[in-house]
């Protein structure tokens, strides 16, 4: 058999024409949000994930990448609407495009991964297997990029983050959030190259297709080993303000003030406060340092309190751990964490001779720029070791790690989801949490300014919730441990694999294709004519 004839034998079948790949794009754009919070029906993800890589199937390079910018913005436009709450239209399509960009060169790479795979291993096992693999290789890579490029990236919106509510979730115990985005791409892709397989039986398909499934859905969470319990006293004071919404100073301390004062008494371990929680820094004001040193001591344990410090020039979003010292009868700010990581076009402005001349007045949103912080990420709490996660910190995988690493057994994610009003962003972040909970087996206390609030355990159940935009707290015994899940000894290695792997496969595929080519007197590659 000549290679010519091969290449026709192997050709991709159900190629959608470009016109119905845009349609297929912004159809699972659509599809894919609603298996995301608040929606959050998890299945639909994966079915607007096959729809979006199946768009892509047999285009050429740069088709994928217009269907890509077409799914992409249907997709981040409508999953990140909240941002439009305060900050309006244009930040919205600012970080949509950015998105867009990188969504659209992630479908340039599923789009050579399915073309040129396709035609390099030919077989059953390169078919259903390594040309699948490379596809949700590129999808994961697309992923690994933005969420640490430019400024840090945008760690939202992960496939495996749709997933906090499904089934599959115990998977990212074994493999992490970036692991369990390409196995269920992976998945996907199969599925597609098995239902298109023209030497295949149907017989053959469906119980393939049902195995596949089958191991997915019964892998064994990974075993927690619970080390202890804290008792935790988690505040939420509905307190509205946040960077960019007006509201008068000291409004966030007041409120988490109040609700925490009837429970003094309460035998508790720890009280813990939400990110800027004190919008007066007690370490410089004597009347916001009275009133948390006040609940220290009436709680008879340290409180765990967000605010904004400075350093000198610097300022920095940071929490403290505040204690009163009944023996000597001093305050005592025991640890600080500065965030490391400030929220790009929010916590500071990049570049900000280059940027603000071209929004001035957007811009003035961002009139200080919050400095990156160098401490550890990690408190000493009543014998146990909590990893301070301070609001998109959660996304973090760096961080994330860094915690783990220095021996957390016990997340606190304070936050503050004020400028987000009620919109999905909440729910959002809190499935994010739920699925950090799972791949540590850590424990986490979500505890926002106004929701969403919840306490979620190793096995990503909630043991208690708040009602959004009402007062309330939370106050119960959370799950410590200290085992190694999978996910924390592999880290960022298994990532860095399957980019490696993606890039790889397809340059040798491309590479392969050019040999054939003058051997087949073709003059290069042919790809789908619509």
């Amino acid at each position: 058999m000549t290679p010519s004839s091969l290449d026709q034998r192997n050709h991709l079948r159900f190629v959608p024409s470009v016109p119905v790949a845009l349609g297929m794009a912004i159809l699972a754009g659509w599809i894919m949000d609603f298996g995301f919070p608040d929606h959050d029906i998890w299945p639909l993800a994966l079915v607007g994930l096959a729809l979006m890589l199946w768009s892509a199937r047999g285009l050429s390079f740069h088709r994928a990448l217009l269907v890509g910018a077409v799914g992409g913005f249907t997709f981040f436009g409508i999953l990140i609407w909240w941002l439009t709450v305060y900050l309006g239209l244009i930040p919205w399509i600012a970080l949509t495009l950015a998105q867009v960009f990188f969504f659209s060169l992630g479908m340039g790479l599923v789009g050579l991964a399915w073309h040129y795979g396709s035609r390099q291993w030919p077989s059953l096992t390169g078919r259903l297997v390594i040309t699948p693999a490379l596809v949700g290789g590129a999808w994961m890579t697309r992923e690994a990029v933005s969420s640490v490029f430019p400024f840090g990236g945008f760690a939202w919106a992960r496939l495996s983050q749709s997933q906090s509510e499904s089934t599959l979730a115990p998977l990212v115990a074994w493999v992490g959030t970036s692991g369990m985005s390409f196995l269920l791409a992976f998945f996907v892709a199969f599925l597609i190259a098995l239902m298109t397989d023209k030497r295949l039986t149907w017989d053959a398909r469906a119980t393939l297709a049902w195995s596949a499934a089958l191991a997915l859905v019964v892998w064994p969470a990974w075993p927690v080993q619970e080390s202890g319990s804290i008792r935790v006293l988690a505040v939420q004071g509905n307190a509205e303000a946040g960077l960019f919404a007006d509201y008068d100073w000291g409004d966030n301390l007041a409120d988490h003030y109040r609700v925490t004062t009837p429970l003094y008494g309460q035998h508790v371990d720890v009280v813990i406060w939400p990110e800027n929680a004190s919008d007066v820094d007690p370490l410089r004001y004597p009347e916001a340092a009275a009133l948390v040193s006040e609940v220290s001591r009436e709680m008879g344990a340290p409180l765990v309190v967000g605010t904004i410090t400075r350093d000198g020039d610097e300022t920095f979003n940071s929490v403290l751990l505040w204690e009163y010292e009944a023996e000597t009868g001093r305050d005592i700010v025991r640890d600080q964490y500065d965030k490391i990581h400030p929220v790009p076009f929010a916590e500071y402005l990049p570049w900000r001779d280059f940027f603000y001349p071209l929004a001035p007045s957007l811009f003035d949103m961002v009139p200080r720029d919050y400095s990156f912080g160098q401490r550890d990420t990690v408190f000493e709490v009543d014998g146990a070791t909590a990893g301070i996660a301070i609001c998109f910190d959660i996304v973090d995988d760096e961080i994330v790690w860094s915690m783990m690493d220095s021996g957390a057994d016990i997340i606190f994610a304070p936050t503050n989801n004020a400028d987000f009003g009620r919109t999905d962003q909440s729910i959002q972040q809190l499935s994010i949490a739920r699925m950090r909970a799972i791949e540590t087996g850590r424990s986490v206390v979500n505890i926002s300014t106004v929701g969403t609030s919840a306490v979620i355990d190793p096995w990503g159940r909630e043991l208690d919730r708040l009602p959004t935009y009402e007062e309330g707290y939370m106050l119960l015994d959370v799950p410590l441990a200290d085992h190694t899940t999978p996910a924390t000894l592999i880290g960022r290695n298994l990532e860095l694999l399957v980019v490696g792997f993606t890039l790889s496969g397809i340059l040798i595929a491309m590479l392969g294709e050019r040999q054939r080519s003058p051997r087949s007197g073709r003059g290069g590659v042919v790809s789908n004519p619509a």
